[in-house]
């Protein structure tokens, strides 16, 4: 499939612009995130300010080498929300939503199976909305179980 080039430059600046974020504040210096990243210095440096486009598995790399989630902070920076990807990609959220992207798709087919094809795109954000209901519950539930047995010693 063919993206349109404002499409796919889009989509260039918003890596480039959670890349830039992560190589700053990765704590270790550039030279070794591109060697780790197996790219050149002045790439790596092209590459974060938006001068050159990059491949997801380019990014990738700059990501991991960077100690950030690769898969969660790409599919928050392509979907929009670059402002999350650099919030989140060095605190558990990051982790959590690493595991949650690799994992759910599995869960869906396992749980699913044929009836995935009775999905509808509309249900999509009322489902997004249920989940993180049930785990601001699941944590309030956690928190308080946890406050009751500390009460109890």
């Amino acid at each position: 499939m063919h993206l349109p080039t404002t499409v796919a430059r889009k989509a260039n600046d918003s890596l480039a612009h959670v890349l830039a974020h992560a190589i700053e504040v990765a704590g270790k210096p550039r030279h070794r995130i591109a060697t780790e990243s197996g790219m050149h210095r002045e790439t790596l440096l092209r590459v974060a300010r938006g001068e050159r486009s990059i491949g997801l598995d380019e990014a990738a790399r700059v990501l991991a080498a960077c100690g950030a989630p690769p898969r969660a902070t790409m599919i928050l920076a392509l979907a929009g929300h670059e402002d999350l990807a650099c919030e989140w990609m060095h605190g558990e959220m990051g982790e959590f939503l690493e595991e949650f992207f690799t994992s759910l798709p599995i869960h869906l087919h396992r749980t699913l199976g044929r009836r995935v094809e009775d999905l509808r795109p509309r249900w999509a954000s009322g489902t997004s909305q249920l989940v993180a209901r049930m785990l601001a519950k699941h944590i309030d539930d956690f928190v308080g179980s946890d406050i009751a047995m500390s009460l109890s010693r």
